[in-house]
C-alpha cells in the first residue's frame, strides 16, 4: 500500500517524492557531500585500477602490495593520482545521474504497478530501469574523465607512460586518437556501468523489502515504526548486497574495460585481445583482478548514496512503500 509520510513517522524502504524534494538543497549540499565521498573513497579506485593492469610478471598484484608500493614509492599523494581530473568531472556527473534516476525511477513505478507484481520484484524492476537509464546519461560526461584519470592512477606502473597532469594526458590522446580516443572504452563503459547500476538498484530496492519483512515490518498498521538505527542498519546491510551481487556480476568487464583505456596508442589492443590475454596469463580468474576493492568501494559508495539521500530528503516528502 502506497501512502505519503514523512521522514521521521516512517520506516520500511524509502522512496524520495522526486516532485516535492527541495532542488537546490539537494544539488548544492550533495555535491559537497559527493565530493567529500569522492575524497574518502577515491585511493580504493586507485588500486583497483592497478591491480587490472598490470602485467603477469608484476610484483604487486594483491589490494595490500599496491597500497604498501604506492606509499613507499610516493606517499599519500601516491593514493590520489588523477584526482584532480576526477574531482572536476564528479559534479556534473553526479546531477545528471541522480536526475535521471529519481525521475526515472517515478516512471517506472508507474509503469509496473499495473502488472500486480510482488512489492520486492516491482522495487527490483523500477530501480534496475532507473539505474540503467541514469548511468547511460552519465556516461557521456564520465567516460573521458575515465580515460584520463585511470591513465594518471597507473602512470610509470607495470611499463605504463608517465604523463605531467590531466591536460597532458588528454592532449596526447588527442594527438594520437582525436576525440575519439577520449571516448575509448565507451561501448564497454556503457556495458559496464549500466548493467552494474541496474544490479546495484535491482538488488537494493528489492533487499530492503525483504529485510524488513524479515524484521516484522510492513505486515500490520499498528506495528511501532523502526528507529533510526535500525533504519541505517537496514540500508547499510541493503548497500553490502547490492554490492556484492553488482560487483560480482561486472567486474570482468571493469577489468576489460580499463585495460583497454590505460593503453597507450602504439599499442592499443582490441577487446578480443585483452580477453584473450588475460585468458593466456592468468584463466578465467584474470578478469576478476581488483574485485575485493571494487566490492568494497560500490557497497561504500552506494549506503553513503542512500545515507546521503537521507539528510537530503529531510523536511521533504516521501512516498513510503510498505
Amino acid at each position: 500500500m502506497e501512502a505519503a509520510r514523512s521522514q521521521t513517522g516512517a520506516f520500511g524502504q524509502t522512496e524520495i517524492n522526486w516532485d516535492k524534494l527541495d532542488k537546490t538543497k539537494f544539488y548544492v549540499v550533495g555535491a559537497g557531500i559527493f565530493s567529500g565521498l569522492t575524497v574518502a573513497l577515491y585511493p580504493i579506485s586507485v588500486v583497483k585500477t592497478r591491480m587490472q593492469v598490470a602485467s603477469k610478471d608484476a610484483v604487486e598484484r594483491s589490494a595490500f602490495l599496491v597500497t604498501r608500493g604506492l606509499l613507499k614509492a610516493e606517499g599519500i599523494p601516491g593514493l590520489y593520482r588523477g584526482f584532480g581530473t576526477v574531482i572536476t568531472g564528479a559534479v556534473p556527473t553526479r546531477i545528471i545521474f541522480l536526475t535521471a534516476l529519481e525521475t526515472t525511477k517515478v516512471a517506472a513505478f508507474k509503469m509496473v504497478e499495473p502488472l500486480k507484481l510482488s512489492e520486492p520484484t516491482e522495487a527490483a524492476i523500477a530501480n534496475g530501469i532507473a539505474g540503467m537509464t541514469a548511468s547511460l546519461f552519465s556516461q557521456a560526461v564520465f567516460v573521458p574523465i575515465d580515460v584520463v584519470s585511470q591513465r594518471l592512477m597507473v602512470q610509470g606502473y607495470s611499463g605504463h607512460a608517465s604523463y605531467n597532469g590531466g591536460l597532458d594526458v588528454a592532449r596526447q590522446v588527442l594527438k594520437s586518437d582525436g576525440v575519439r580516443g577520449l571516448y575509448r572504452g565507451f561501448g564497454l563503459s556503457v556495458m559496464t556501468y549500466s548493467p552494474s547500476s541496474a544490479v546495484w538498484w535491482a538488488s537494493y530496492g528489492s533487499s530492503q523489502r525483504v529485510i524488513w519483512r524479515l524484521l516484522g515490518h510492513g505486515t500490520g498498521s499498528d506495528e511501532p515504526p523502526p528507529g533510526e538505527g535500525t533504519i541505517v542498519a537496514v540500508q547499510a546491510a541493503g548497500g553490502i548486497l547490492a554490492g556484492a551481487m553488482a560487483s560480482c556480476i561486472t567486474t570482468p568487464l571493469d577489468t576489460i574495460k580499463t585495460r583497454l583505456q590505460v593503453m597507450g596508442h602504439e599499442r592499443r589492443p582490441t577487446a578480443r585481445q585483452v580477453v584473450k590475454g588475460l585468458i593466456s596469463d592468468e584463466g578465467w580468474t584474470g578478469f576478476y583482478r581488483g574485485l575485493g576493492p571494487r566490492f568494497f568501494s560500490m557497497s561504500a559508495w552506494g549506503t553513503s548514496m542512500i545515507l546521503a539521500y537521507e539528510y537530503l530528503s529531510k523536511n521533504t516528502s516521501f512516498t513510503i512503500l510498505l
